[in-house]
């Protein structure tokens, strides 16, 4: 088969390794498949930190089928491992396995873990490496920004009009999203909490829609879902006794970042007397808060491995514009306002041309209760800059 054939099986291994996310952190989503006279004979994916790699979920997989893995080519979408975490080196198993062929989709950005396509060729393996990179690179964006950027992966959520609304000139926003697509928000919230992210709103946000951020259970088998912090970004701290339901029901939960200024007054010493957290966020070289300060403090200070940004059509363009988005989801619904006063998706630049324009790139789009979702990364780290 040439390089090109193994481009669906690839696709495959990469659905298979989608069905791990929020389980594997802070290991990446990987998947693998067995191919045997161009069919797909077996099937693995890291399902959870600390369990078996893909590699070896596939292998044990062929196994459990009568299949002789010597006699198939290997497809995964993450080099195998050659060094001895939690679990041996995949190369060993893939090796042991008899395997002659094996298709990589990315190679290995963990210094710990890579050179396992090296060592497999040296051992007399073909490897065949960079079968759909880009989407093997789509695949482990967060363990990227993980490893290279010691930060939380960003996730910028929000819901607008077809002529890019996000609420009416008075302030309504409720709900211009479906009940599905509002589902999935909660499904999303509920990944991130799991593994001990975090929400993130502005102070406008905050003062205006008194937020919950909090997880409704969405199944029956996991009623008590793990909730995500709740994270205001904001100028002014709230009063202790304010009327919010952060204050009242989530305080522990609850996270403020404001000014030195703020985090230093008596107001943030009475919200930490009740169990809130205020940090200090300083300002940025060309004004604003620190954003990238922002996502370090909450990588060190509360080990937050995904932040979810769901407030405001400013904080958004901020996150943006300091290129801090990882991931963005628009969520398009199907009604248009046509009033130029009310609430666009974003504001506050003006560019003179359209090579100002912050550039995205689609890397996936359904519909959902009538929604149309686009799922967007900034072009620019497609490029890796």
């Amino acid at each position: 088969m040439s390089e090109l054939d193994y481009s669906p099986f690839m696709r495959e291994a990469i659905a298979l390794a989608r069905k791990g996310r929020w389980k594997t952190w802070p290991n990446p989503m990987v998947g693998a498949v067995l191919v045997r006279d161009g069919q797909v004979v077996a099937r693995g994916w890291h399902r959870a930190a600390g369990q078996d790699h893909a590699e070896v979920a596939c292998l044990k997989d062929a196994a459990a089928k009568g299949i002789d893995a010597s006699q198939c080519t290997l497809v995964v979408t993450l080099e195998p491992c050659c060094h001895q975490g939690k679990t041996p080196p995949c190369t060993n198993a893939v090796r042991q396995a008899g395997i002659k062929k094996i298709v990589v989709g990315l190679s290995d950005p963990n210094p710990e873990a890579c050179g396992g396509a090296c060592q497999l060729r040296e051992a007399g393996l073909e490897v065949i490496e960079g079968v759909c990179a880009e989407a093997c690179r789509d695949l482990v964006a967060d363990f990227l920004v993980w490893q290279q950027k010691q930060r939380p992966y960003v996730i910028l959520k929000m819901a607008a009009t077809l002529d890019g609304r996000i609420a009416t000139r008075r302030g309504e926003s409720q709900w211009i999203s479906s009940e599905e697509s509002r589902q999935e928000v909660q499904q999303l919230r509920a990944g991130i909490g799991r593994c001990g992210g975090a929400v993130l709103v502005g102070g406008g946000t905050f003062r205006a829609d008194n937020p919950r951020l909090t997880v409704r259970p969405i199944s029956e088998d996991e009623p008590d879902c793990p909730q995500p912090l709740a994270c205001v970004l904001t100028s002014r701290l709230p009063q202790p006794d304010a009327d919010f339901y952060l204050l009242k029901e989530r305080p522990a939960q609850t996270i403020f970042l404001a000014s030195p200024a703020a985090a230093a007054s008596t107001t943030a010493k009475a919200l930490r007397d009740m169990g809130v957290r205020v940090l200090s966020l300083g300002p940025a070289l060309r004004g604003g808060p620190d954003l990238t300060h922002m996502l370090h403090t909450l990588w060190e200070e509360l080990h937050c491995p995904y932040l979810l940004c769901e407030g405001g059509g400013h904080l958004a363009l901020s996150l943006l514009e300091s290129g801090v988005v990882d991931e963005f989801r628009l969520h398009m619904a199907p009604m248009i306002l046509g009033d130029e006063d009310a609430h666009p998706l974003f504001s506050g630049r003006a560019p003179l041309s359209l090579d100002e324009a912050l550039r995205m790139r689609v890397i996936g789009t359904h519909i959902s209760g009538g929604d149309i979702h686009i799922e967007l990364r900034p072009l620019q780290l497609a490029e890796g800059k």
